[in-house]
């Protein structure tokens, strides 16, 4: 039988910045190589990557390997999935994690296909069991309970994480590791990149956010314009939504906060007109301070606020935006 030995993070990085879920990531697999007593590894492909190189060991990793070609400049499901593969089966860890961004969710499976192997998406924690087996956590859809998965046969185990459900570890310059470079001979895709626009959105993307406006259906499409004028008045914020508002076209996935959505840690989060489903929850429940602004005082976001508004949003959040302001 062939020894499988070790933890892997794959490492996204896009035109050289390394992606944020990606660093997140690198701490949980260190406390899992940890309790493993293995070494942590990092996988990371691109071009001109050279001065990002040695990040992976600065949060974590004992060694990275990766591989640098022009080839690799912008992302292509089957060309990285090509080189994956082969790294995987070279250097064969036991575990293999991926950030569940919209690139690692495509990426993990296709993957996972091509290996044979098992893997459970969106997960929110991991740990070890007495066989060595990974345990991956995981709340399923529409459910108020969480399911534990293993892969106890195939290896390696594959395995995608939600972003921001992790914090970033300290970046530490003095830490020391190993750095390989790789070949990998790979055969011409049937994928081809045509032209490669960047996004006209220049929003803040909510994970990224201190603050969040989050409006949900109790919050008329007229008065969305109230949601983003509060968000006006803090720095470093943006405006959020729950899934119904998704679903009914009134606003776009990638501002949609929930298990189906994203999960955010931000300072404050403002919730208005939401009614607090267990889906919605799930993801903005580390906030560290919620503020629920609802006109039913038995709304569920209620329980789970630090302050809690019962009143007409029309009269409370101009009222609000009116005070804030005058502090400043």
């Amino acid at each position: 039988m062939v020894e499988f030995s070790g933890v892997c993070v794959y490492i996204e990085q896009r035109r050289g910045i390394i992606q944020e879920a990606s660093l997140q990531l690198l701490g949980e697999g260190r406390r899992l190589a940890d309790k493993l007593n293995v070494n942590l590894m990092a996988f990371m492909i691109g071009y001109d990557i050279n001065s990002i190189i040695n990040e992976p060991i600065y949060y974590g990793a004992d060694r990275v390997v990766y591989i640098d070609d022009e080839i690799y400049r912008y992302y292509n499901v089957e060309v990285y999935t090509q080189v994956l593969v082969e790294l995987l089966l070279k250097y064969r860890p036991e575990i293999f994690l991926v950030a569940g961004t919209k690139y690692g969710r495509e990426l993990a499976p296709s993957i996972a296909a091509r290996l044979e192997t098992g893997i459970t998406a969106d997960c929110t924690g991991f740990d070890i069991d007495e066989s060595r087996n990974l345990v991956q956590i995981r709340p399923p859809f529409g459910g108020r309970v969480l399911a534990y998965i293993i892969t106890p046969i195939k290896r390696p185990q594959i395995a995608t994480a939600r972003p921001n459900v992790f914090p970033a570890p300290k970046r530490n310059i003095d830490r020391k590791g190993e750095v390989i470079c790789e070949n990998v001979s790979i055969k011409k895709p049937r994928l081809e990149l045509v032209e490669f626009k960047e996004s006209g959105d220049k929003e803040l993307p909510i994970e990224k956010a201190e603050v969040i406006i989050a409006i949900g259906r109790g919050l008329s499409k007229s008065d969305y314009h109230l949601a983003y004028e509060l968000c006006k008045v803090f720095s470093n914020s943006a405006v959020g939504c729950s899934r119904p508002l998704v679903d009914q076209g009134l606003m776009p996935r990638s501002k949609q906060v929930g298990q189906t959505g994203k999960t955010v840690r931000p300072k404050l989060y403002i919730a208005i007109g939401i009614s607090g489903a267990v889906q919605h929850i799930a993801g903005m429940k580390d906030s560290r301070y919620v503020i629920a602004i609802n006109k039913d005082p038995n709304a569920e976001i209620f329980k789970f606020c630090d302050f809690g508004i019962v009143g007409d949003y029309k009269e409370i959040i101009p009222e609000l935006i009116k005070v804030l302001r005058s502090k400043h």
